[in-house]
């Protein structure tokens, strides 16, 4: 086994646990954990199986097969960017929605106040 797979499967363990660590700790949802716990698990095959990465970057035409997992990997980093961005839009447009539903039920509890002083 090489030093470079060594390291890999260590640090692919290592994002593995703190992963779990995290959706322990209800620090990562379980629906963003998939995608990691996904993530971790492709690159702990593929550095078990050096075979299996060199097979898969001929295939797919890269002369260079780490140039594939970084291919992957940014590409999986876009997503979930991309992802993220959806989700954080949708949320400010429900702050702006809730917000103007506090100001609308504000506004109705003053005129009700005022309405309760006079006889």
């Amino acid at each position: 086994m090489e030093k470079v797979q060594i390291v890999t499967m260590a640090l692919s363990l290592a994002l593995l646990v703190l992963v779990l660590q995290l959706i322990r700790r209800r620090y990562l949802r379980e629906q963003y954990s998939l995608l990691w716990l996904f993530f971790c698990a492709i690159i702990l095959v593929f550095s078990l199986n050096t075979k299996l990465l060199d097979t898969t970057a001929a295939l797919l035409g890269f002369k260079y097969a780490p140039s594939l997992l970084f291919l992957v990997g940014i590409t999986l980093c876009l997503l979930l960017i991309l992802h993220l961005t959806v989700v954080v839009s949708r949320l400010a447009e429900r702050i702006v929605r809730l917000t103007q539903e506090l100001g609308i039920m504000k506004h109705d509890l003053e005129k009700y106040e005022q309405g309760a002083d006079r006889p």
